[in-house]
């Protein structure tokens, strides 16, 4: 937006879950691999170079009045916007881990919770998939295509129809029917303890196949349905039944990459600058505020 010289105003919780990336081989011109820290450090430096401005606050509320969109924020300002691109993102499902030791893990390499960023990393590795339901069935059968070793593990009970564990059979996918008791990470592998057995399981790596839950409060406080998966729709990045309300990432029902939450990011903005020229003054100047109660 900034370099169709729109005054830009980018707000954020300082929660974002590319921060918690300790390296991905999965965006485009990072054959090496990048931090995601170092990523969003980046394309920060990149936005404000070009004028946007970033801050860093909770949006608490956000309505749509007058032909303007107001959010509120946990510091007490409202911020008060022709046009708004929603890019929250998602809360991942976690397994029960003290916080320290859930991002060591993480750092480590030997937690993950997306098959599609790092399954290549993990080639012939012991991975062990928890959540013994559709969901997870199905990520132990994408994770096949990286390597036999495969164990399906219940987080509480096995939940799967008699055709799904055929499937996970026929591709040699172990499951486990006892429900994990503990979880013991280490620098170099991760060792998953089930009930009644003082022995563990060893993995290389454990992904988590537990859900999701997407951040879409403010996409429903401005009214835009949400489907079945608790998203927005696909076509929100083009635009929204809200004028000027457009939506880009993870909230947007499809693949959650960060390739393409650069390409909702793309879009959303174009049109978000072409519903601005034609349907605001184009000689106005037209900006962001904040305003004190």
């Amino acid at each position: 937006m900034a370099r169709y010289r729109r005054r830009v105003l980018v707000l954020h919780d300082g929660k974002a879950r590319a921060a918690r990336i300790p390296r991905t081989h999965n965006v485009p011109g990072f054959p090496d691999g990048v931090a995601g820290a170092t990523l969003l450090e980046r394309m920060a430096e990149h936005a404000t170079r070009y004028g946007a401005v970033l801050r860093q606050v909770e949006v608490t509320g956000a309505e749509h009045t007058d032909g303007c969109f107001k959010l509120r924020t946990a510091d007490g300002d409202t911020i008060v916007g022709r046009s708004l691109i929603l890019a929250t993102g998602l809360h991942l499902n976690q397994i029960p881990l003290p916080d320290a030791v859930h991002e060591a893990a993480i750092r480590a390499n030997v937690l993950r919770y997306c098959p599609v960023c790092d399954g290549y990393e993990h080639i012939d590795r012991r991975i062990a998939v928890v959540g013994c339901d559709a969901d997870g069935a199905a990520e132990a059968l994408f994770l096949r295509c990286y390597t036999p070793h495969l164990t399906l593990l219940p987080k509480a009970k096995a939940e799967l129809s008699a055709a799904r564990r055929a499937e996970l059979a026929a591709a040699g996918i172990c499951m486990e029917e006892r429900p994990v008791e503990r979880y013991v990470p280490h620098d170099n592998g991760f060792d998953i303890y089930l009930q009644g057995d003082a022995t563990p399981l060893h993995f290389d790596v454990v992904y988590p196949a537990l859900g999701v839950r997407q951040r879409t409060e403010l996409a429903a406080m401005l009214g835009l349905q949400l489907g079945e998966e608790g998203c927005v729709a696909s076509t929100c990045a083009l635009g929204t039944p809200v004028p000027g309300l457009y939506c880009a990432g993870d909230i947007v029902e499809g693949l959650d990459q960060i390739s393409v939450a650069m390409g909702h990011g793309a879009v959303a903005a174009t049109r978000a600058h072409n519903w601005l020229r034609d349907h605001v003054d184009p000689s106005m100047d037209v900006t962001t505020r904040s305003i004190r109660p």
